[in-house]
């Protein structure tokens, strides 16, 4: 890991999915989850450019289990657009499940990106919905307001985060992963294979 100098006046904070479904008591929690919350409201303090993603599902998304009769959570599935883990339902849309940790200081952000809202693909990275076509328009905004360089942070190291790192730097942004500000699932090696994977396409992990 390598400690690189930000620039806080042009560089973007990207924070991911830091939600209450995704912290301890939340209906997909990741382990820790919460303990990155004061560390990440450090980050904000310093950047004057920060953004964030919020998932955000309607009812009976086809990435729940409970869409799938006789389907358990964690299962793996063909979807059209390849293998799709089912989930527990989180982050439905207008529940305090997919509200922002209520500690998380917020008011600074810039943009929202909401993901997940179309009920037939799930939604990792901030930059394309899971059928790797459909953009966000995350990366046109970047390069409109003239963003060379992207730091992420958040919920969960080896899925959100981990995809928006590695479509940060395919798209053409320097990309910096601040793994103290991040918490990851780890199904099955998730963890391991994603820090690998961000490492091969160039993401600086911090």
């Amino acid at each position: 890991m390598t400690s690189p100098s930000f620039d806080p006046d042009r560089d973007l904070l990207l924070l991911i999915d830091i939600q209450n479904d995704f912290c301890p008591g939340g209906a997909l929690a990741v382990a820790g989850g919460h303990e990155i919350v004061p560390v990440v409201n450090g980050l904000t303090a310093r950047f004057a450019h920060v953004a964030l993603t919020q998932d955000w599902h309607p009812p009976g998304h086809r990435s729940f289990a409970s869409a799938h009769p006789g389907r358990t959570p964690y299962e793996s599935v063909t979807f059209p657009y390849g293998m799709q883990t089912l989930w527990p339902d989180h982050c439905v849309q207008g529940t305090p499940g997919a509200d922002f940790h209520p500690a998380l200081q917020v008011t600074r952000a810039e943009l929202v990106i909401r993901k997940g809202f179309r009920s037939e693909i799930d939604s990792y990275s901030a930059f394309y919905e899971n059928d790797r076509s459909t953009p966000t328009g995350l990366a046109g905004y970047l390069r409109e307001r003239g963003f060379t360089r992207v730091v992420l942070c958040g919920l969960a190291t080896d899925f959100c985060v981990a995809y928006s790192a590695i479509d940060a730097r395919r798209l053409g942004f320097e990309t910096v992963v601040v793994l103290a500000a991040c918490r990851g699932i780890d199904l099955g090696g998730s963890l391991a294979a994603a820090l690998t994977a961000m490492r091969e396409a160039g993401v600086v992990l911090a």
